[in-house]
């Protein structure tokens, strides 16, 4: 019986000493329910050998106690040996899953803050998307109406631009029509002096004839056309008085003396030759 409670003394110090030993590296509360588990599968598995060593024990002599209580001290040491490895290598399962935990919280903490980030992005992309529509909408308001607007000057312009456009080809046309009328009107009065100017040359020229065969037939009826014929005081192609001529008795003298004597007295041949008809003389 001594034997049997010093062993459980022994037993429970060394597991909450490997307890105490493993105890910060992992999450404490977890590794002292690990560890009491540990400890009560520990005791019960050092029970049950313990009864099976109890029944070898009293089977035993009692002349062989002490050789068995030696026996039994180096199975206990064992055990406890055993007992802590199997307390280290639960508490590095331990400190596995802890740090597996962790990890897997730091992931799901990533994944979670990438999910909120991507809504948010969703989010602000649909609300900027909304915007831009709304901003879009405005632009192409403003947009058609400045078109509008400037359509409409420009329609106005072009009637404007039109409208000074028919009032210059009606000045224009006027303009032309005034001048033709003008010009027509100018070449109508040039016309009739042309043929005015055209008459008067003509009845010149005629007046000049008539003048011209006035004069000839004259000469021909005083003298025959000779300029040295003389008939008293009388002398020449014309028969001027000799006192007329001057004493000049050239031809030259003779036809400007006669021209003179006949514009002088009748105003022409025509006339003289008239008077001539008239009174055989002039």
């Amino acid at each position: 019986m001594t034997f049997k409670h010093n062993f459980k003394k022994v037993l429970s110090a060394t597991a909450f000493a490997a307890a105490l030993v493993v105890a910060p590296a992992a999450n404490v509360s977890a590794a002292t329910n690990d560890a009491s588990s540990t400890q009560q599968s520990a005791t019960a598995t050092s029970q049950d050998q313990q009864a099976s060593q109890d029944q070898a024990a009293s089977q035993s002599s009692a002349a062989n106690q002490s050789s068995s209580t030696s026996t039994s001290s180096a199975t206990s040491t064992s055990t406890v040996k055993k007992t802590t490895k199997k307390a280290k290598k639960t508490t590095k399962k331990i400190k596995k899953k802890t740090s597996k935990k962790k990890a897997v919280k730091k992931v799901a903490k990533k994944t979670t803050k990438k999910k909120a980030t991507k809504k948010a992005t969703k989010k602000a992309t649909k609300k900027a998307k909304k915007t831009s529509k709304k901003s879009t909408k405005k632009t192409t308001k403003a947009a058609t109406a400045a078109v509008t607007a400037s359509a409409g000057q420009s329609q106005a312009t072009d009637q404007q631009d039109d409208a000074a456009k028919k009032a210059a080809e009606a000045a224009a046309k006027k303009a032309a029509a005034k001048k033709k009328a003008a010009a027509k009107k100018k070449a109508a009065a040039k016309k009739k002096a042309a043929a005015k100017k055209k008459a008067a040359a003509k009845k010149k020229a005629a007046k000049k004839s008539a003048e011209k065969a006035a004069k000839y037939w004259i000469a021909m009826r005083e003298s025959g056309g000779y300029y040295t014929a003389r008939n008293g005081s009388c002398y020449g192609r014309y028969q001027l008085l000799i006192s007329y001529l001057g004493g000049d008795l050239s031809k030259k003298n003779q036809e400007r003396t006669a021209d003179r004597y006949v514009y002088g007295r009748y105003g022409s041949w025509v006339n003289a030759k008239r008077f001539w008809l008239a009174h055989n003389w002039y």
